[in-house]
């Protein structure tokens, strides 16, 4: 028996997951949910935030699907949240924060959570899902969904009259995530074929001739931006240079878009597979234990040189999915080796028995730090590392998870 089926190691997964959710359960506020600081709690001037809401309300979906009792009540309060105040009843879509304090832009890296996080309230059977649902479809489909380019366009005024001239892959990968989960709560393969033209476009085409290195971002006409916040490299969402937590997050979905287009009968290209390889490999050689220290780095220039040394939990926790996803696919032992390094590295470092859940970053010297993430804001990453490497590639979480659920 592999390690990764193991009794003892899913107890591990199931138990740590249970921890998880416990700390999580405080960052309800009245309008969504909000960041946590490092102990657990909520700062005094504690504001809930889409990306946060609608995260919590995925995974907390994940949760109810799964029989945790409680959770069913914090999925309805996120689906009221995301269609009440932190969406924009006069123009359509949402807001980062409630009736857009602090920017009122329309973001489609924020859409794409709206949307997976609708799709699994839909499994999830949560009150306000099926509308929010419909809300989020419409707006993707009519704002964000460029048919000409095959991928989603940036960002809009809050009217959607101006158009950012930017075009970013982390965004869109999102997109391919929500896309997966879309096509199983609807039954359309047009998601699918949206997420496979988005994979097509950033991975086949441009990652694959960067030596699997993925390149973030791009102009309104999808060249290649280089130098992209050279003089900001920490950005939370948009970094200079490469970032390998995406090549592990990239990898997985390659594998997943490959499994869920077969289980709907497509005929998928090879190169899924050999791209989900090659980004593996690429983050693998060119970012751990890169700098003298264990752990991933959070970013590389084109040369391969750490810029941004500190290593980011949601970095990790997507590097051990990856090795997860890959074993399933290819068996081979390598996986499982790569897959124990990443969990032992985060049962060392980042899980914080004391204050619960895990840090958000470390230093380059594998210490508790907070210059790229303050507190302990987000469950999403973490969680679904201890859900997917216990289940099939295809269907998509939710949807996979209820199915288990069903089949015991």
């Amino acid at each position: 028996m592999d390690y990764i089926d193991s009794p003892e190691h899913i107890a591990w997964l199931r138990a740590e997951g249970q921890r998880l959710l416990l700390f999580a359960r405080a960052a309800k506020v009245p309008e969504g949910f909000a960041n946590l600081d490092a102990q657990g709690r909520l700062p005094p001037a504690a504001v809930a935030e889409t990306m946060n809401t609608a995260r919590m309300t995925h995974s907390f979906a994940l949760a109810h699907i799964q029989g945790v009792p409680g959770c069913l009540a914090l999925v309805e309060h996120g689906v009221q949240a995301l269609r009440g105040p932190l969406c924009d009843a006069t123009h359509g879509g949402w807001f980062a924060h409630p009736q857009g304090q602090g920017g009122d832009d329309k973001a489609a890296y924020l859409h794409a959570f709206v949307a997976l996080a609708a799709s699994s309230a839909v499994v999830a059977d949560a009150a306000g899902a099926q509308g929010l649902l419909v809300d989020a479809i419409r707006v993707i489909e009519e704002r964000f969904w460029s048919e000409e380019e095959g991928a989603l366009r940036e960002s809009f005024s809050r009217d959607w009259q101006q158009s950012q001239a930017y075009r970013g892959a982390n965004s869109n990968m999102h997109a391919t995530e929500a896309f997966l989960a879309l096509a199983d709560v609807t039954g359309d393969k047009v998601w699918l074929e949206r997420a496979l033209r988005i994979a097509q476009r950033l991975i086949h085409t441009h990652a694959a001739a960067n030596d699997y290195r993925v390149i973030e971002h791009f102009d309104a006409h999808w060249q290649p931006v280089r130098d992209y916040n050279q003089n900001k490299p920490a950005d939370h969402f948009r970094p200079y240079g490469t970032t390998p937590g995406h090549a592990f997050e990239w990898s997985r979905l390659l594998l997943h878009l490959e499994a869920a287009g077969q289980l709907a009968g497509l005929t998928m290209p090879d190169w899924l597979l050999e791209g989900a390889r090659g980004l593996f490999a690429s983050a693998c050689r060119h970012a751990w234990n890169i700098d003298g220290a264990p752990g991933i780095v959070y970013t590389l220039d084109w040369e391969n040189q750490p810029v941004v040394h500190e290593r980011l939990h949601w970095v990790h926790a997507e590097a051990c999915a990856s090795a997860a996803a890959l074993l399933r696919r290819s068996g081979e032992p390598s996986y499982q080796r790569w897959y124990r390094y990443f969990w032992d590295f985060i049962d060392t470092y980042f899980i914080d028995r004391a204050a619960g859940s895990w840090h958000h970053e470390l230093d380059p010297a594998n210490q508790p730090a907070a210059t790229i993430w303050a507190g302990k804001p987000d469950l999403y990453h973490a969680y679904q590392a201890l859900l997917l490497p216990t289940l099939p590639l295809a269907p998509s979480l939710a949807t996979g998870l209820a199915r288990n659920v069903t089949k015991r």
